[in-house]
Protein backbone atom coordinates (compact mmCIF):
# COMPACT_ATOMS: atom_id res chain seq x y z
CA UNK A 1 0.00 0.00 0.00
CA UNK A 2 1.24 3.09 -0.88
CA UNK A 3 1.94 6.13 2.15
CA UNK A 4 -0.68 8.61 2.39
CA UNK A 5 0.38 11.75 1.54
CA UNK A 6 0.17 12.95 4.91
CA UNK A 7 2.59 10.28 6.39
CA UNK A 8 4.72 11.34 3.53
CA UNK A 9 4.80 15.13 4.21
CA UNK A 10 5.34 14.12 8.40
CA UNK A 11 8.30 12.31 7.05
CA UNK A 12 9.99 14.91 5.26
CA UNK A 13 8.95 17.64 7.97
CA UNK A 14 11.63 15.08 10.42
CA UNK A 15 14.77 16.70 11.66
CA UNK A 16 17.87 15.22 9.65
CA UNK A 17 19.86 15.29 12.23
CA UNK A 18 23.89 14.53 11.47
CA UNK A 19 22.12 12.98 7.97
CA UNK A 20 23.93 14.16 4.98
CA UNK A 21 25.11 13.19 1.25
CA UNK A 22 28.53 13.12 0.13
CA UNK A 23 30.19 12.75 -3.24
CA UNK A 24 33.37 10.77 -1.97
CA UNK A 25 35.36 10.89 -5.49
CA UNK A 26 36.69 10.55 -8.38
CA UNK A 27 38.97 12.94 -7.18
CA UNK A 28 39.65 11.44 -3.65
CA UNK A 29 43.17 9.78 -3.91
CA UNK A 30 41.41 6.43 -2.73
CA UNK A 31 39.11 6.54 -5.57
CA UNK A 32 41.41 5.84 -8.58
CA UNK A 33 40.69 8.60 -10.41
CA UNK A 34 37.40 7.17 -12.13
CA UNK A 35 34.99 5.97 -9.14
CA UNK A 36 32.23 8.02 -7.28
CA UNK A 37 30.77 6.82 -4.47
CA UNK A 38 27.47 9.20 -3.50
CA UNK A 39 27.59 8.34 0.18
CA UNK A 40 24.23 8.97 2.75
CA UNK A 41 25.82 9.44 5.93
CA UNK A 42 24.09 9.65 9.33
CA UNK A 43 27.19 11.30 11.41
CA UNK A 44 30.02 8.98 10.80
CA UNK A 45 28.25 5.77 9.41
CA UNK A 46 27.55 5.05 6.39
CA UNK A 47 23.66 4.50 5.79
CA UNK A 48 23.56 4.27 2.04
CA UNK A 49 25.96 4.33 -0.69
CA UNK A 50 25.42 4.88 -5.17
CA UNK A 51 28.90 3.79 -6.71
CA UNK A 52 29.63 4.76 -10.05
CA UNK A 53 32.48 2.89 -11.61
CA UNK A 54 33.25 5.60 -13.98
CA UNK A 55 34.72 5.49 -17.52
CA UNK A 56 37.91 4.86 -19.09
CA UNK A 57 36.42 5.40 -22.46
CA UNK A 58 38.24 2.04 -23.63
CA UNK A 59 35.37 0.27 -25.18
CA UNK A 60 37.64 -3.06 -24.93
CA UNK A 61 34.55 -5.60 -26.39
CA UNK A 62 33.25 -3.70 -29.38
CA UNK A 63 37.12 -2.40 -30.37
CA UNK A 64 37.98 -6.31 -30.28
CA UNK A 65 35.58 -5.99 -33.40
CA UNK A 66 37.66 -4.56 -35.53
CA UNK A 67 40.61 -5.86 -35.77
CA UNK A 68 42.42 -8.97 -36.70
CA UNK A 69 42.65 -11.48 -34.26
CA UNK A 70 46.38 -10.88 -33.25
CA UNK A 71 45.18 -7.40 -33.41
CA UNK A 72 43.33 -7.69 -30.21
CA UNK A 73 46.00 -8.85 -28.08
CA UNK A 74 47.88 -5.22 -26.79
CA UNK A 75 44.03 -4.45 -26.16
CA UNK A 76 44.04 -7.17 -23.23
CA UNK A 77 47.74 -5.46 -22.31
CA UNK A 78 44.95 -2.93 -20.51
CA UNK A 79 42.07 -4.56 -18.68
CA UNK A 80 43.86 -5.25 -15.35
CA UNK A 81 47.26 -3.16 -16.47
CA UNK A 82 48.91 -4.36 -13.75
CA UNK A 83 49.15 -8.21 -14.12
CA UNK A 84 48.73 -7.43 -18.00
CA UNK A 85 50.89 -10.80 -18.88
CA UNK A 86 48.02 -12.87 -17.26
CA UNK A 87 45.32 -11.14 -19.79
CA UNK A 88 47.86 -12.03 -22.52
CA UNK A 89 47.81 -15.70 -21.73
CA UNK A 90 43.97 -16.23 -21.21
CA UNK A 91 43.02 -14.54 -24.57
CA UNK A 92 45.13 -16.32 -27.12
CA UNK A 93 44.13 -19.15 -25.20
CA UNK A 94 40.32 -18.46 -25.88
CA UNK A 95 41.35 -18.67 -29.72
CA UNK A 96 43.84 -21.92 -29.50
CA UNK A 97 40.60 -23.96 -27.43
CA UNK A 98 38.54 -22.84 -29.73
CA UNK A 99 41.03 -23.93 -32.70
CA UNK A 100 41.89 -27.16 -31.12
CA UNK A 101 45.61 -25.95 -31.07
CA UNK A 102 48.26 -27.51 -28.99
CA UNK A 103 51.09 -25.42 -27.66
CA UNK A 104 54.39 -26.63 -27.00
CA UNK A 105 55.45 -28.13 -23.44
CA UNK A 106 57.68 -25.37 -23.40
CA UNK A 107 55.52 -22.39 -24.17
CA UNK A 108 53.52 -23.85 -21.38
CA UNK A 109 55.65 -23.31 -18.60
CA UNK A 110 56.95 -19.83 -20.16
CA UNK A 111 53.16 -18.78 -19.79
CA UNK A 112 53.00 -19.82 -16.61
CA UNK A 113 56.29 -17.99 -15.41
CA UNK A 114 54.84 -15.10 -17.12
CA UNK A 115 51.92 -15.39 -15.42
CA UNK A 116 53.08 -15.80 -11.68
CA UNK A 117 55.43 -12.47 -12.68
CA UNK A 118 52.45 -10.72 -13.30
CA UNK A 119 50.32 -12.03 -10.63
CA UNK A 120 53.51 -10.67 -8.19
CA UNK A 121 53.78 -7.32 -9.52
CA UNK A 122 50.00 -7.19 -9.27
CA UNK A 123 49.68 -8.26 -5.24
CA UNK A 124 52.87 -6.02 -4.55
CA UNK A 125 50.69 -3.18 -6.12
CA UNK A 126 47.94 -3.76 -3.83
CA UNK A 127 49.47 -4.30 -0.68
CA UNK A 128 51.97 -1.16 -1.14
CA UNK A 129 48.82 0.98 -2.31
CA UNK A 130 46.66 0.41 0.67
CA UNK A 131 49.54 0.71 2.90
CA UNK A 132 49.89 3.98 1.48
CA UNK A 133 46.33 5.07 1.58
CA UNK A 134 46.35 3.62 5.89
CA UNK A 135 49.38 6.70 6.22
CA UNK A 136 52.08 3.56 6.07
CA UNK A 137 54.38 5.21 3.01
CA UNK A 138 57.72 3.40 3.98
CA UNK A 139 55.75 0.09 3.56
CA UNK A 140 54.78 1.46 0.11
CA UNK A 141 57.90 2.75 -0.98
CA UNK A 142 59.40 -1.31 0.41
CA UNK A 143 56.32 -2.76 -2.41
CA UNK A 144 56.84 -0.31 -5.05
CA UNK A 145 60.79 -0.99 -5.11
CA UNK A 146 59.97 -5.06 -5.02
CA UNK A 147 57.31 -4.03 -7.88
CA UNK A 148 60.05 -1.87 -9.77
CA UNK A 149 62.46 -4.73 -9.56
CA UNK A 150 60.30 -7.41 -11.15
CA UNK A 151 59.00 -4.54 -13.49
CA UNK A 152 62.64 -4.79 -15.15
CA UNK A 153 62.16 -8.38 -15.26
CA UNK A 154 58.53 -8.28 -17.31
CA UNK A 155 60.81 -5.92 -19.56
CA UNK A 156 63.67 -8.13 -20.08
CA UNK A 157 60.83 -10.91 -21.21
CA UNK A 158 58.58 -8.67 -23.16
CA UNK A 159 60.13 -5.03 -24.04
CA UNK A 160 57.59 -3.55 -22.21
CA UNK A 161 57.18 -2.87 -18.74
CA UNK A 162 53.36 -2.66 -18.77
CA UNK A 163 51.70 -2.74 -22.36
CA UNK A 164 53.39 -6.53 -22.95
CA UNK A 165 52.05 -7.98 -25.38
CA UNK A 166 53.62 -11.23 -24.96
CA UNK A 167 51.84 -13.86 -26.20
CA UNK A 168 51.10 -15.08 -29.77
CA UNK A 169 48.59 -17.41 -31.03
CA UNK A 170 50.16 -20.63 -31.15
CA UNK A 171 52.99 -19.59 -28.92
CA UNK A 172 54.84 -16.53 -27.45
CA UNK A 173 56.79 -13.05 -28.93
CA UNK A 174 59.96 -14.67 -28.56
CA UNK A 175 61.56 -17.44 -26.30
CA UNK A 176 63.12 -16.73 -22.45
CA UNK A 177 66.17 -13.97 -23.09
CA UNK A 178 69.83 -15.59 -22.51
CA UNK A 179 70.30 -15.79 -18.40
CA UNK A 180 66.53 -14.92 -17.71
CA UNK A 181 66.55 -17.78 -14.72
CA UNK A 182 69.38 -16.33 -13.10
CA UNK A 183 68.16 -12.41 -13.40
CA UNK A 184 64.65 -13.88 -11.96
CA UNK A 185 66.30 -16.00 -9.23
CA UNK A 186 68.23 -12.89 -8.12
CA UNK A 187 65.32 -10.43 -8.40
CA UNK A 188 63.36 -12.94 -6.29
CA UNK A 189 65.69 -13.11 -3.28
CA UNK A 190 65.68 -8.91 -3.42
CA UNK A 191 62.20 -9.02 -3.48
CA UNK A 192 61.81 -11.87 -0.67
CA UNK A 193 64.15 -8.76 1.38
CA UNK A 194 61.77 -5.89 1.00
CA UNK A 195 58.77 -8.39 1.70
CA UNK A 196 60.04 -9.04 5.25
CA UNK A 197 60.72 -5.36 5.65
CA UNK A 198 56.66 -4.83 5.01
CA UNK A 199 55.55 -7.43 6.86
CA UNK A 200 57.86 -6.68 9.81
CA UNK A 201 56.43 -2.65 9.62
CA UNK A 202 52.26 -3.90 8.48
CA UNK A 203 51.15 -7.52 9.85
CA UNK A 204 51.54 -7.11 13.67
CA UNK A 205 51.18 -2.77 13.10
CA UNK A 206 48.62 -1.78 15.69
CA UNK A 207 46.49 1.16 13.80
CA UNK A 208 47.27 -1.56 10.62
CA UNK A 209 45.65 -4.35 12.52
CA UNK A 210 42.91 -1.79 13.83
CA UNK A 211 41.83 -0.68 10.41
CA UNK A 212 41.96 -3.65 8.76
CA UNK A 213 40.53 -6.74 11.47
CA UNK A 214 36.56 -6.92 11.05
CA UNK A 215 36.34 -4.25 8.27
CA UNK A 216 34.87 -5.45 5.31
CA UNK A 217 33.50 -9.10 6.44
CA UNK A 218 32.22 -10.77 3.38
CA UNK A 219 31.02 -13.89 4.07
CA UNK A 220 31.29 -17.29 1.73
CA UNK A 221 27.35 -18.03 0.77
CA UNK A 222 27.41 -13.84 -0.58
CA UNK A 223 30.99 -14.20 -1.83
CA UNK A 224 30.00 -16.79 -3.51
CA UNK A 225 26.13 -15.80 -4.93
CA UNK A 226 27.93 -12.56 -6.42
CA UNK A 227 30.30 -14.16 -8.21
CA UNK A 228 33.61 -13.54 -6.33
CA UNK A 229 36.62 -15.05 -7.27
CA UNK A 230 40.09 -15.08 -6.35
CA UNK A 231 41.40 -13.64 -3.00
CA UNK A 232 37.64 -12.13 -2.26
CA UNK A 233 36.77 -16.16 -2.28
CA UNK A 234 39.05 -17.54 -0.67
CA UNK A 235 39.63 -14.89 2.05
CA UNK A 236 36.35 -15.74 2.48
CA UNK A 237 37.37 -19.39 3.48
CA UNK A 238 35.97 -20.77 -0.43
CA UNK A 239 39.20 -23.17 -1.47
CA UNK A 240 38.65 -22.32 -4.95
CA UNK A 241 41.57 -21.23 -7.23
CA UNK A 242 41.30 -22.31 -11.02
CA UNK A 243 45.24 -23.47 -10.81
CA UNK A 244 44.53 -25.93 -9.33
CA UNK A 245 40.81 -27.11 -8.96
CA UNK A 246 40.55 -26.75 -13.23
CA UNK A 247 44.14 -26.49 -14.25
CA UNK A 248 45.15 -25.24 -17.24
CA UNK A 249 48.63 -25.05 -19.10
CA UNK A 250 51.17 -27.21 -16.62
CA UNK A 251 49.88 -25.94 -13.31
CA UNK A 252 48.84 -29.46 -12.70
CA UNK A 253 52.25 -30.90 -12.69
CA UNK A 254 53.64 -27.89 -9.94
CA UNK A 255 52.89 -28.03 -6.42
CA UNK A 256 51.33 -25.12 -4.42
CA UNK A 257 49.37 -24.25 -1.63
CA UNK A 258 45.62 -22.83 -2.14
CA UNK A 259 45.94 -19.87 0.79
CA UNK A 260 42.42 -20.01 2.41
CA UNK A 261 41.08 -17.17 5.12
CA UNK A 262 39.17 -17.70 7.82
CA UNK A 263 36.57 -14.84 8.48
CA UNK A 264 36.65 -12.55 4.89
CA UNK A 265 37.85 -9.38 5.99
CA UNK A 266 40.01 -6.67 5.09
CA UNK A 267 42.47 -8.43 7.39
CA UNK A 268 42.86 -11.85 6.36
CA UNK A 269 42.41 -10.26 2.16
CA UNK A 270 46.09 -8.30 3.06
CA UNK A 271 46.88 -11.88 4.38
CA UNK A 272 46.39 -13.81 1.64
CA UNK A 273 48.07 -11.87 -0.68
CA UNK A 274 51.11 -11.59 1.23
CA UNK A 275 51.40 -15.52 1.52
CA UNK A 276 50.75 -15.85 -2.34
CA UNK A 277 53.35 -13.95 -3.27
CA UNK A 278 55.04 -16.88 -1.91
CA UNK A 279 53.42 -19.21 -3.49
CA UNK A 280 54.28 -17.68 -6.97
CA UNK A 281 57.48 -17.59 -6.27
CA UNK A 282 57.23 -21.42 -5.34
CA UNK A 283 55.74 -21.75 -8.40
CA UNK A 284 58.23 -19.94 -10.87
CA UNK A 285 61.22 -22.28 -8.98
CA UNK A 286 59.62 -25.28 -10.21
CA UNK A 287 58.78 -24.45 -13.30
CA UNK A 288 62.27 -23.38 -14.26
CA UNK A 289 63.50 -26.81 -13.06
CA UNK A 290 60.96 -28.96 -14.89
CA UNK A 291 60.27 -26.56 -18.24
CA UNK A 292 62.08 -28.69 -21.27
CA UNK A 293 63.74 -27.17 -23.88
CA UNK A 294 62.28 -27.04 -27.88
CA UNK A 295 60.58 -24.39 -29.63
CA UNK A 296 58.07 -22.25 -28.09
CA UNK A 297 55.44 -21.66 -31.57
CA UNK A 298 53.50 -24.29 -33.00
CA UNK A 299 55.58 -25.24 -36.58
CA UNK A 300 52.24 -24.63 -38.58
CA UNK A 301 52.14 -21.29 -40.44
CA UNK A 302 48.67 -20.81 -40.39
CA UNK A 303 48.77 -20.47 -36.89
CA UNK A 304 52.26 -19.25 -35.55
CA UNK A 305 54.08 -16.41 -37.57
CA UNK A 306 57.04 -17.83 -39.36
CA UNK A 307 60.65 -17.71 -38.63
CA UNK A 308 62.11 -14.29 -40.18
CA UNK A 309 64.64 -16.14 -41.94
CA UNK A 310 62.23 -17.85 -43.97
CA UNK A 311 59.70 -14.70 -44.07
CA UNK A 312 62.88 -12.96 -45.86
CA UNK A 313 64.48 -16.32 -47.81
CA UNK A 314 61.83 -18.31 -48.80
CA UNK A 315 58.46 -17.47 -50.39
CA UNK A 316 56.41 -20.12 -48.74
CA UNK A 317 57.44 -18.12 -45.18
CA UNK A 318 56.57 -15.00 -47.16
CA UNK A 319 52.88 -15.79 -48.36
CA UNK A 320 52.31 -17.59 -44.77
CA UNK A 321 53.44 -13.99 -43.28
CA UNK A 322 51.86 -11.46 -45.87
CA UNK A 323 48.35 -13.56 -45.22
CA UNK A 324 48.25 -13.97 -41.18
CA UNK A 325 48.97 -10.43 -41.21
CA UNK A 326 46.91 -9.10 -43.89
CA UNK A 327 43.56 -11.61 -43.34
CA UNK A 328 44.06 -12.69 -39.79
CA UNK A 329 44.15 -16.10 -38.66
CA UNK A 330 41.37 -18.21 -39.85
CA UNK A 331 40.26 -19.23 -36.56
CA UNK A 332 36.91 -21.82 -37.35
CA UNK A 333 33.27 -20.68 -36.67
CA UNK A 334 32.45 -21.35 -33.32
CA UNK A 335 32.13 -20.14 -29.55
CA UNK A 336 34.50 -21.19 -26.46
CA UNK A 337 35.30 -19.94 -23.41
CA UNK A 338 38.62 -20.14 -21.64
CA UNK A 339 39.32 -18.94 -17.96
CA UNK A 340 42.84 -18.31 -16.35
CA UNK A 341 42.96 -17.13 -12.39
CA UNK A 342 44.41 -13.57 -12.57
CA UNK A 343 44.95 -11.58 -9.72
CA UNK A 344 42.36 -10.65 -8.86
CA UNK A 345 40.20 -13.72 -9.26
CA UNK A 346 38.28 -15.64 -12.65
CA UNK A 347 39.53 -13.70 -15.69
CA UNK A 348 37.82 -15.60 -18.68
CA UNK A 349 37.67 -14.72 -22.27
CA UNK A 350 34.25 -15.79 -24.13
CA UNK A 351 35.11 -15.34 -27.78
CA UNK A 352 32.53 -16.08 -30.88
CA UNK A 353 34.35 -16.84 -34.22
CA UNK A 354 32.17 -16.43 -37.61
CA UNK A 355 34.97 -18.41 -39.52
CA UNK A 356 36.79 -14.93 -40.84
CA UNK A 357 39.93 -13.41 -39.49
CA UNK A 358 38.66 -11.32 -37.30
CA UNK A 359 36.77 -11.70 -33.93
CA UNK A 360 32.59 -11.26 -34.38
CA UNK A 361 32.66 -11.11 -30.76
CA UNK A 362 34.83 -11.15 -27.87
CA UNK A 363 33.62 -10.77 -24.39
CA UNK A 364 35.82 -10.60 -21.32
CA UNK A 365 34.46 -12.02 -17.40
CA UNK A 366 36.53 -9.37 -15.35
CA UNK A 367 37.01 -10.57 -11.42
CA UNK A 368 36.73 -6.65 -11.19
CA UNK A 369 33.68 -5.85 -12.40
CA UNK A 370 32.12 -8.96 -10.01
CA UNK A 371 33.84 -7.86 -6.48
CA UNK A 372 32.76 -4.08 -6.96
CA UNK A 373 29.04 -5.17 -6.92
CA UNK A 374 29.38 -6.46 -3.51
CA UNK A 375 30.93 -3.28 -2.60
CA UNK A 376 28.09 -1.68 -1.31
CA UNK A 377 27.27 -4.64 1.11
CA UNK A 378 30.63 -4.31 2.32
CA UNK A 379 30.39 -0.30 2.79
CA UNK A 380 26.92 -0.13 4.16
CA UNK A 381 26.49 0.16 8.04
CA UNK A 382 30.06 0.71 9.05
CA UNK A 383 31.84 3.97 9.43
CA UNK A 384 33.01 6.16 6.72
CA UNK A 385 36.79 5.44 7.45
CA UNK A 386 36.14 1.78 6.68
CA UNK A 387 35.68 2.51 3.05
CA UNK A 388 39.26 2.91 1.98
CA UNK A 389 40.56 -0.31 3.33
CA UNK A 390 37.69 -1.86 1.94
CA UNK A 391 38.07 -0.34 -1.61
CA UNK A 392 41.73 -1.21 -1.01
CA UNK A 393 41.56 -4.63 -0.63
CA UNK A 394 39.16 -5.14 -4.05
CA UNK A 395 41.94 -3.94 -5.53
CA UNK A 396 39.52 -3.03 -8.25
CA UNK A 397 41.48 -1.98 -11.48
CA UNK A 398 39.53 0.42 -13.69
CA UNK A 399 40.31 -1.23 -16.91
CA UNK A 400 38.52 -4.76 -16.16
CA UNK A 401 35.10 -2.50 -15.01
CA UNK A 402 35.16 -0.26 -18.01
CA UNK A 403 32.41 -1.23 -20.19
Amino acid sequence: MLPSATEAMRKLAEPAGDRMIINMGPSHPAMHGTVKMVLTLDGETVEDVDIHVGYLHRGFEKMSEQGTWQQVLPYTDRLNYVSPLINNVGYVGAIEALWGVEITPRCKYVRMIASELSRLTDHLTSIAAGALELGGFTPFLFGLEAREVLYTLVEELSGARLTTSYTRIGGLAADLPPDYEAHLRAALVKVDTLMVKVDKLLTKNRIFYDRMIATGVLSPEDAISSGCTGIMLRSAGVDWDLRKHEPYLAYDEVDFDVIVGATGDNYDRYLCRMEEIHQSVRIIDQCFKQMPDGPVNVADWRVSMPPKDKVYNSIEGMIAHFKLVTDGHQVPAGEAYYAVEGGNGELGFYILSAGVGRPWKVHVRAPCFYAMGILKKLICGHMLADIVPTFDTLNMIGGEVDR
